[in-house]
């Protein structure tokens, strides 16, 4: 995979669509995948030397900055084109360069506020070489849609939807709904505040609650509409509340109440938030 991003990085000028680009858009997501996974994840993040057909590269992961991963956030990547969009029917996608995928954050024991299933985010991974030094990036496209990649302001490849889409609904949402309602019992411990996104302090957290016999899928093809604007993208972060809505209407705004004082104290400096309800 890396000879292959090699090969075709010096052809990127050709456009974005062609065979070339194609190549080394998979190359550089594969190339991270691979690297994330094998062997316990032992590989990642070191100095490797790696001995292709003819050359041997030397690759490193380029460091953390405003518009790109830290190297050692995401847990694991998945290729956004695996991730299957139950509740949509919308990709919000951008044609670019480099290997588009779901970054996924998963620790033992779980973060505050992160879903069972981990907290997502686009990402894009690009190779720079120079000539036979290979810098793999992790970029942030909702933060930055550009980047220099082989000396060129280039736009990135990217799919917004794929990472909500990655928390797939239960095979039965509308029977889940009603259970919620009528033995909010059965679902007590899955009440809380949700990240569906890396915390960010330079965002606008936009908390979404829903309303009777629903749950927190209701909101997704909202969040995918939303995150179709690049504006609301740079400025805006989506956090879920999940209660089971068979408790008393009080109650359940108690615990809501319990949420946000504790987000308010792991993360005392957040912007305000923007509060969004249905009934």
């Amino acid at each position: 995979y890396l000879q292959a991003a090699a090969m075709t990085a010096p052809l990127l000028g050709t456009g974005i669509g062609t065979p070339a680009c194609e190549t080394y858009n998979a190359a550089c997501g594969e190339l991270t995948v691979l690297l994330r996974s094998s062997e316990g994840g032992q590989l990642w993040n070191q100095p490797l030397n790696l001995a292709g057909s003819n050359t041997t590269y030397h690759l490193r992961l380029a460091p953390a900055s405003s518009t790109v991963w830290a190297p050692d956030y995401f847990t694991s990547f998945i290729p956004s084109a695996e991730v299957k969009e139950k509740l949509i029917s919308k990709e919000n996608i951008e044609q670019g360069v480099g290997g588009s995928l779901v970054g996924v954050r998963i620790l033992d024991p779980p973060e505050k506020f992160a879903p069972p299933r981990g907290i997502t985010a686009p990402v894009t991974a690009t190779l720079d070489f120079h000539p036979k030094n290979a810098t793999l990036a992790l970029r942030r496209p909702a933060k930055q849609p550009t980047a220099i990649v082989e000396g060129k302001v280039r736009p990135l490849a990217a799919n917004f939807s794929a990472p909500i889409s990655y928390y797939q609904p239960p095979g039965n949402l509308l029977l889940v709904g009603v259970m919620g309602a009528l033995r909010a019992a059965h679902y007590e411990k899955k009440t809380g505040l949700y990240f569906l996104q890396p915390y960010d302090p330079d965002r606008i957290p936009v908390v979404f609650v829903h309303g009777l016999i629903s749950t927190p899928f209701d909101w997704v093809k909202t969040i995918n509409g939303l995150l179709a604007d690049p504006e609301i993208r740079k400025h805006y972060q989506f956090w879920v509340f999940a209660y089971p809505t068979g408790n008393p209407v009080l109650y359940s705004a108690l615990r809501l109440r319990e949420e946000l004082a504790k987000a308010d104290k792991l993360y005392p400096n957040h912007k305000s938030y923007v509060l969004v309800g249905h009934s």
